[in-house]
């Protein structure tokens, strides 16, 4: 077999996509582009409504029931220079939007696809997946999941083509203060909603670092009402933490909604309101799984280092999870430059990504 990746098509394809703007819900025109494509190609490529405006790209050999997913998400967040998101390239270094995270790692699954069925080799049995959504909602995983199902998949976040078999767990957590509104120079008077709001978030912060010292905690936004010269009367926080696998994000949800409880009752604010918009369970993969195994057989043929590792974010694999597959992220790019203002990958690193993805399809040919 020829295990050997078109750079060539796979730099212009990975440039075209950065280029495409596409943060969450504005993905119709990358969609289309990739959808022409892979059209062109010949391989079969199903458009799956979303909404009335967005659609999720299929593309698989055209016949058979897929088992195995290759998943990959298009959009990603919105820009910090709407005027200058766009892909650069300087000594081997891709930048841009999403460079990272990760239409590197969906140019990579593309070009896997395209070399497998050069080759005649691409199974019925495996699907990849180009959805929406994944950076507010996740709906495009979530339509995928209610009319296909899978028993494995492989998702291409970025891991520094690390393999990630353990996926952290995931609680948002949003809290609104309430206080009064009245004068500047009365802030020191009865209820006030941002002085209950933050030394709330310091208490919450030590209880995470002394008594959960592996969850990760960022505080994502805090504001106020618009005031001017007065006490605001509200003060709300957003709230993520990251669980390591083995934990119940459900029974940690009620511990905090009780130190919450405490925390707040009697404290400067006059009323105060908490939810749990998102609450998504850890995971961890059997290193004997078939995938891990195959996978790992690849990267010794590679003479690459093979060190599992775990994936502290929230993503769609807790959503393929939750559907009784199992999935494993393996992408490149690294998570750490993901949503930032100077976000890049290598791109060798993208092009090895490919080779390993390519090896995997034809090993299952």
């Amino acid at each position: 077999m020829d295990y050997s990746i078109n750079t060539t098509r796979l730099f212009a394809l990975f440039q075209n996509m950065v280029d495409f703007y596409s943060p969450s819900g504005k993905e119709e025109e990358l969609a289309a582009f990739l959808g022409n494509v892979l059209t062109a190609t010949g391989l079969s490529v199903e458009h799956q409504p979303v909404d009335e405006s967005r659609s999720n790209l299929l593309i698989s050999s055209g016949a058979g029931s897929p088992d195995t997913l290759f998943l990959g998400h298009i959009d990603t967040v919105p820009a910090y220079d709407i005027e200058h998101y766009g892909f650069s390239e300087h000594d081997g270094l891709c930048w841009g939007l999403g460079t990272a995270d990760m239409k590197s790692g969906c140019a990579a699954m593309i070009e896997a696809f395209m070399s497998a069925a050069e080759q005649g080799c691409l199974t019925d049995n495996v699907l990849l997946a180009l959805v929406v959504g994944e950076e507010e909602t996740g709906d495009g995983t979530q339509a995928l999941l209610k009319s296909h199902s899978f028993d494995t998949a492989l998702v291409a976040e970025p891991t520094n083509l690390q393999p990630c078999i353990e996926h952290y767990g995931y609680v948002e957590l949003i809290v609104r203060a309430f206080g009064y509104r009245r004068h500047a120079a009365m802030s020191d008077r009865d209820t006030n909603a941002i002085h209950a709001m933050l030394r709330f978030l310091i208490q919450l912060e030590d209880r995470i670092e002394s008594r959960y010292p592996e969850t990760v905690l960022n505080i994502r936004d805090l504001h106020s009402s618009e005031s001017g010269f007065a006490v605001p009367d509200r003060c709300a926080v957003a709230v993520d933490l990251h669980l390591p696998p083995g934990h119940s994000p459900q029974a940690f949800a009620e511990e905090l909604r009780a130190f919450i409880d405490d925390e707040l009752t009697g404290s400067r604010a006059s009323n105060y309101e908490l939810e749990f918009p998102t609450l998504a369970a850890g995971f961890k993969i059997p290193p004997d799984a078939t995938f891990p195994k195959a996978l790992h057989r690849i990267f010794k043929t590679l003479k690459k280092e093979w060190l599992p590792t775990a994936f502290k974010s929230h993503s769609d694999a807790n959503l393929l999870r939750d559907a009784n597959c199992l999935p494993i992220i393996l992408g490149p790019g690294q998570l750490a430059r993901a949503h930032t203002n100077d976000e890049c990958v290598a791109f060798d690193q993208v092009c090895d990504a490919a080779e390993i993805y390519t090896r995997l399809l034809l090993k299952m040919g």
